[in-house]
């Protein structure tokens, strides 16, 4: 099987790692030089698309050409009406692709997917990390993350609100509150959604800013409170008779892993794993959706500072 990687940033760099040890040929192309004319003379079976988001439509424009599905990074697009073009390019290919959402497979995530969440009447998830300690010798200001379009942390870990729209289908979008810098027009720093909905409430909230990064998802129910956090690795399911704890024994790249090995089998046209939500891009529009729509509400109520540069 041929897959090629698009995009050579560091998601394309990983996605090509994982694809040649599950044994794939693949190769990694920059988009700066990629050869669109090369590529349709390849008869690659299948692509993943780790660009920057502005370019991911013609991109999928190629690949509809081609026949190809795709795995796709999210988000897929900040605006809903080029999010609905993608979608409609798409087409039938959109049975067989995969959108990034890999944090479905985290066996934390997959617990709660498989409970009974009709009593939950609160939920709040949330991520956190300061931006400028992500990578040794990275500059924000010339990374994705600071472009106007397809840049800032609403989009850039959109992972909780996807898990949020996921675990609690009837939560709809209310408020977008965010916070940016002067140097860096249109690009929220930290941002907080309000959900609601068929009697739950919900938030989501994320940031650039924490000084120490954290990622916690806290469900109330009427008969259970599971409180999750996935940096330091303690999960608490609180009930009736008192707290259970529970324990992952978990390795980051083993989610990005599964996701792609269900990708490999939608290509071959083989049965995929039993995860509980497969992020096949039919079945993840509704929530590519909600996040393009909550990118577009967002609401700037003020600015933070510190020396991004």
């Amino acid at each position: 099987m041929d897959i090629p990687v698009i995009g050579a940033g560091s998601a394309g760099r990983r996605h090509h790692e994982n694809l040649c040890r599950l044994g794939v040929r693949s190769d990694l192309l920059s988009w700066r030089g990629f050869d669109a004319d090369a590529f349709r003379a390849r008869r690659a079976d299948a692509v993943v698309i780790a660009t920057a988001t502005p370019v991911r439509l013609q991109l999928v424009q190629l690949c509809r050409d081609l026949g190809l599905p795709f795995y796709i990074e999210k988000p897929l697009s900040p605006d809903v009406a080029t999010l609905d073009r993608i979608l409609d390019v798409a087409g039938p290919l959109a049975s067989r692709s995969m959108v990034g959402f890999m944090m479905r497979y985290h066996p934390a995530f997959r617990t709660l997917a498989q409970r009974d969440l009709s009593g939950v009447y609160d939920a709040a998830f949330g991520i956190g990390h300061d931006v400028r300690q992500w990578r040794r010798n990275w500059s924000f200001a010339a990374s994705y993350a600071a472009q106007p379009q397809g840049g800032g942390v609403l989009l850039d870990l959109c992972h909780e609100l996807d898990m949020a729209c996921t675990l609690l289908p009837g939560l709809e979008l209310g408020e977008v509150a965010s916070l940016g810098h002067a140097a860096f027009p249109g690009v929220d720093f930290a941002t907080r959604i309000a959900l609601a909905g068929a009697g739950q409430l919900g938030t989501v909230a994320m940031d650039y800013l924490s000084p120490v990064s954290f990622r916690r998802i806290v469900l109330r129910g009427t008969g259970m409170v599971a409180d999750f956090d996935l940096i330091a690795g303690r999960y608490a399911l609180h009930g009736g008779r008192g707290a259970q704890d529970l324990s992952f024994p978990f390795e980051r790249n083993e989610m990005f892993l599964a996701a792609m090995r269900d990708f490999l089998h939608l290509v071959a046209g083989r049965p995929v794993s039993d995860v509980e939500h497969l992020p096949r891009l039919d079945l993840v529009a509704g929530n590519c959706r909600t996040i393009a729509r909550a990118w577009g509400a967002r609401r700037f109520t003020g600015q933070i500072e510190g020396d991004y540069a």
